[in-house]
């Protein structure tokens, strides 16, 4: 006999009825309606405690089924994934954490109101596991402050070459700058405007490209100059190594996929407007994973030490003896030329033993930019020291 025939209700009957006789054999019975023993124990079962409304068929969903989240923190939800279409569950779920909002809904209750609303992405940042990375970071805001480009942005009036600039420590951006190229000035007169509002840093580390370094072997330019000049020592990544500056590049991330994505602008005025906007939902607003779901600003600080309108002087102690950079970028020590980067022309630089006989180390203001080697009988452009 088959439950899939004739009326499934009335075959249940038929069956605990059966059951329900003395000396039945349970086992061939359930075998001659086609049901396995278990099957038939559960229906005898509910016979027996409910009678025959208990062979009616029940609903599968949980009994202890989690309550949908109020309507009110789901509209929050979605308006806020709306508003910013890149954040996952953990950053919403910290937002609703600091707006009050109790009682605080689970992760897993967040990525369900996404789906629910059509909001999920299927490459959605902000995945649950994964592997968790171990970060190194300065301990302090300002200790180090990574600078690169984004990358030309296209616009309908030409191109726009992003500026940025993040705090090592805090991941705050202190510069977001739709800059017209990638020229000197340009960078200098976007840090000059940032160093006025933050002071300086005590490092910048930057990669090996132009303005702030033609190559590996001569990462000195005039904007480099500058910097030094400021107390701000410079150190350049290794090449082909962009994890060297890897908060920076994951902050170009995080930039185009909230903000470059899928536009087309008009030209550089709409691209700052943008900028400035985003920039302080970045610092201001949006939890960041890398700090424990902070945001940047609660972590910075502005630097101690003020911008100077006027570059100070260059000093340098008794034990250095003092040279100047001549055309080229040569100079002569204890009679012989060498040579530094053309960058140095008609500035001072500093010399100063070192604890090996005949070599000495080249100082441009406090920052260590070569060494020389009176042992060596060829005379040499010395190599750039890495800080």
């Amino acid at each position: 006999m088959s439950w899939g025939s004739y009326s499934t209700m009335s075959l249940r009957k038929e069956f605990v009825t059966l059951a329900s006789q003395d000396s039945i054999n349970f086992a061939e019975l359930c075998r001659r309606f086609g049901i396995s023993r278990k099957t038939g124990y559960k229906w005898l079962g509910r016979y027996e405690s409910d009678g025959m409304d208990g062979l009616e068929d029940r609903s599968r969903r949980p009994s202890s089924a989690a309550p949908r989240v109020v309507s009110s923190v789901e509209e929050t939800i979605t308006g806020l994934r709306t508003k910013h279409p890149a954040w996952g569950a953990r950053k919403l779920r910290k937002v609703l954490e600091n707006t009050g909002v109790s009682p605080l809904p689970a992760h897993s209750t967040i990525t369900e109101v996404l789906r629910r609303n059509g909001l999920m992405d299927s490459k959605a940042a902000d995945r649950q596991g994964g592997k968790a990375w171990q970060r190194f970071e300065y301990p302090a805001p300002n200790c180090l402050w990574q600078m690169d480009f984004k990358g030309t942005v296209a616009t309908l009036s030409g191109k726009c070459e992003p500026l940025t600039v993040l705090d090592d420590h805090s991941r705050f951006n202190t510069c977001l700058e739709a800059a017209p190229d990638q020229k000197t000035g340009t960078v200098q007169e976007a840090l000059t405007g940032t160093f006025r509002v933050y002071g300086l840093p005590d490092r910048i580390n930057v990669d090996n490209g132009s303005p702030w370094g033609d190559t590996f072997d001569s990462p000195y330019t005039p904007l480099v100059v500058w910097l030094i000049r400021l107390g701000i020592k410079v150190s350049h990544s290794r090449p082909y190594h962009p994890q060297t500056n890897g908060k920076d590049e994951r902050f170009h991330r995080t930039l185009k996929a909230e903000v470059l994505a899928g536009r087309q602008w008009t030209g550089l005025d709409e691209l700052r407007a943008a900028f400035d906007t985003w920039r302080h939902v970045y610092n201001f607003e949006r939890p960041h994973e890398a700090i424990g779901l902070e945001v940047p600003a609660s972590l910075y600080r502005p630097s101690l030490r003020p911008f100077p309108e006027t570059l100070p002087d260059i000093e340098y102690p008794n034990a250095q003896t003092v040279c100047i950079v001549r055309d080229k970028g040569v100079f002569k020590f204890e009679g012989r030329s060498f040579k530094v980067a053309k960058c140095f022309k008609n500035h001072a630089i500093g010399v100063l033993p070192t604890t090996t006989d005949g070599v000495f180390n080249v100082f441009f203001c406090n920052q260590r930019i070569s060494k020389i080697d009176l042992r060596d009988s060829n005379v040499l452009p010395m190599s750039p020291v890495q800080v």
